[in-house]
């Protein structure tokens, strides 16, 4: 007889609660993380100027000097406005989810393994765990540092590295954005894939209706209800595998033809 959690049963007496998927743990771990990221990097931001200040600069004395962290926030968004206390917010986001992602995704594989069950596992599972993503995550974090770290002359501080975004007509945006954009199109379309290809796949009767589904909704339904939300998601490696090189190809070749158009005027 499994036991109910109620206020009468301690968590204790139920047990641990169950273990998540590896895979699902990752994702959640990294989308928890990018979330808070996006309200806690102005914090950042302040935190990485405070950091940075007294060092010496080869350009010269500082024109401001930040006294805490409230005085430093209202300098910064009087300044720079509110887009510079969400400085380095992208690579904020990467990092954070490369970091946490695989931190939390890695502890979870431990745990589902075992190993934390074992005297002392679960510290080991903690540090190997934390070691890891910080590791894969650092790029990302030297990026995020120096973008934080860009002012104007007024309020600068520290090594001002002055780093360019990519030109508006460049290849390489294209190319990027695409391979962005084919990520979100393979998690954005791979369920309404799996339902059409049910629909068009299943048998029909003797007047041509499908016997399995009466429609989108329903087939919707029955995959969610016998196979999971994560039924819906099946062949999510061959429908990226196909839409992002063809997303890729295909906004990469309408901006180079935009381009040359636009020259041949």
């Amino acid at each position: 007889m499994q036991l109910m959690a109620s206020p009468a049963v301690p968590r204790s007496v139920l047990g641990p609660p169950p273990a998540v998927w590896p895979p699902l743990d990752f994702a959640l771990g990294a989308l928890a993380c990018c979330a808070a990221c996006v309200f806690t990097n102005p914090l950042e931001v302040v935190k990485t100027r405070l950091q940075l200040q007294g060092e010496l600069r080869a350009r010269g004395s500082y024109q401001i000097h930040y006294r805490g962290v409230l005085q430093a926030l209202w300098v910064v968004g009087r300044t720079d406005g509110l887009r510079g206390l969400q400085k380095g917010l992208s690579a904020g986001l990467i990092y954070q989810a490369m970091m946490n992602g695989v931190r939390l995704g890695s502890y979870s594989c431990c745990d589902s393994l075992g190993i934390t069950a074992f005297h002392g596992g679960s510290l080991l599972s903690g540090a190997g765990a934390g070691a890891l993503g910080a590791l894969i995550a650092s790029p990302a974090y030297l990026v995020k540092t120096h973008l934080q770290a860009q002012s104007v002359d007024a309020i600068a501080v520290g090594h001002q590295h002055n780093h360019l975004w990519f030109r508006a007509n460049a290849w390489l945006t294209a190319l990027i954005a695409a391979s962005i954009s084919g990520v979100a199109v393979a998690i954005t379309m791979t369920p309404f894939d799996v339902i059409s290809t049910r629909l068009y796949n299943q048998p029909v009767d003797e007047f041509r209706k499908g016997r399995l589904y009466l429609g989108f909704t329903d087939c919707l339904l029955k995959v969610c209800q016998a196979e999971g939300l994560l039924g819906l998601y099946k062949g999510m490696g061959p429908v990226f595998l196909r839409l992002a090189p063809h997303t890729v190809l295909s906004m990469l070749f309408w901006d180079l033809m935009r381009q040359q158009a636009v020259k041949d005027k």
